[in-house]
């Protein structure tokens, strides 16, 4: 039997090597897998710069698309279907890693604006995957948390589930957590848009990292403008990698689409799709999972609570897992490196990879660091 034909995106982390005892694999960027490459291709292994549609399908020889990402709107799913052409997503893969940059996004807030989270409400829009993450994670840090996902509302009934009406008007925070719909009764497209912003709750804070259409551009930059929002924390951007410069500087924290990048999310994200490329092609590469990930310098922080609050120590262990700031800085000094951000990603670790050794401790904020996933010694 011939060897299976696969075009990889060469940016998927940890994949070379792993495929070419089994697999004729080449490897090219992502927007240079073209229709010439698919022609060539039992198997695409992509990320979100590839898009895959008629265009580049139409008479190839593709019977599998795997996409590391949790989105999979860059995929002609119904396309697709009608081909016989299988595909698949990671979906969950980075969820942790993006409830990471929320802690992160929601601890820098507060300590800007000398608020504590305790009093406010947050409104997750979409929980899924990350939105569930970023619930479980609202809970831990004691916020009202109210939330709004229609198809999960049609399903499981109201279950605590409200309207985008009502969760505009209550949420002092709104993070948003949608897959791109462009149409469709749980469209998603510019969801947030000049009649939304009208209804939000006035100075109220904004988090987009789930994409970047969600959110309209022009319709945003005049809610910040206005002051109809106190700011906004924004990962994903329309027409990316090409941002709006203006919204950046507008912005209180920018970041290149990184929000899920930690190396362990991606690391979950290529083992997804190796193992599903594997069980559509009989490979006998059972439950692989890429073995050596790369560590941190300092795996292990010890932290002095004496004279300090909870949050205090909290946001001390959180920035030293991941400093949200470094990658608004890097963006904000470059904007045009906004690829080259991504593909030279710093090493991150979620926070289970971490020990926070305390000193003069209270129960309280051993339980806070432990609910965050946390190691906590003494």
């Amino acid at each position: 039997m011939d060897m299976i034909r696969i075009i990889a995106d060469d940016k998927i982390p940890y994949l070379k090597g792993v495929l070419e005892p089994f697999a004729d694999i080449t490897y090219l960027p992502g927007n240079q897998i073209n229709r010439n490459a698919a022609m060539r291709s039992d198997a695409l292994l992509i990320r979100t710069r590839t898009k895959c549609n008629s265009e580049l399908l139409n008479s190839t020889p593709v019977k599998f698309i795997g996409t590391t990402t949790i989105g999979f709107d860059h995929i002609d799913t119904g396309y697709c279907e009608k081909n016989n052409i299988r595909w698949v997503n990671a979906p969950g893969c980075n969820s942790s890693s993006v409830q990471q940059y929320i802690t992160a996004a929601l601890l820098k807030i507060s300590a800007e604006s000398g608020f504590d989270l305790k009093d406010k409400a947050i409104g997750i829009v979409g929980v899924g995957n990350v939105g569930s993450k970023v619930q479980k994670l609202a809970n831990t840090l004691g916020m009202k948390v109210i939330l709004n996902d229609p198809p999960r509302e049609r399903k499981e009934g109201k279950n605590g589930f409200v309207s985008l009406e009502y969760l505009l008007y209550e949420s002092d925070i709104i993070t948003l957590h949608v897959p791109l719909n462009m149409e469709g009764q749980d469209k998603t497209y510019h969801l947030f848009n000049s009649e939304t912003f009208g209804r939000i709750k006035k100075g109220s804070w904004l988090i987009n990292s789930s994409r970047g259409e969600v959110v309209e551009t022009e319709a945003l930059k005049k809610a910040i403008a206005d002051n109809k929002l106190a700011g906004a924390v924004i990962d994903v951007w329309e027409k990316e990698p090409e941002i709006d410069i203006s919204l950046m500087h507008m912005t209180f924290l920018a970041t290149p689409h990184i929000a899920g990048y930690s190396v362990d999310g991606k690391a979950n994200g290529t083992a997804m799709i190796v193992k599903n490329l594997c069980e559509s092609f009989k490979i006998p590469l059972n439950d692989w999972y890429p073995p050596e990930i790369p560590v941190p310098l300092e795996p292990v922080l010890t932290i002095d609570c004496s004279g300090k609050d909870n949050v205090e120590i909290l946001r001390k262990a959180v920035f030293h897992s991941y400093n949200i700031v470094e990658d608004d800085i890097r963006l904000r000094f470059d904007p045009s490196r906004f690829e080259k951000e991504r593909e030279n990603y710093p090493v991150r670790r979620e926070f289970p990879f971490y020990t926070i050794n305390l000193k003069d401790g209270n129960e309280e904020i051993e339980r806070l660091l432990r609910d965050l996933g946390f190691k906590v010694g003494k």
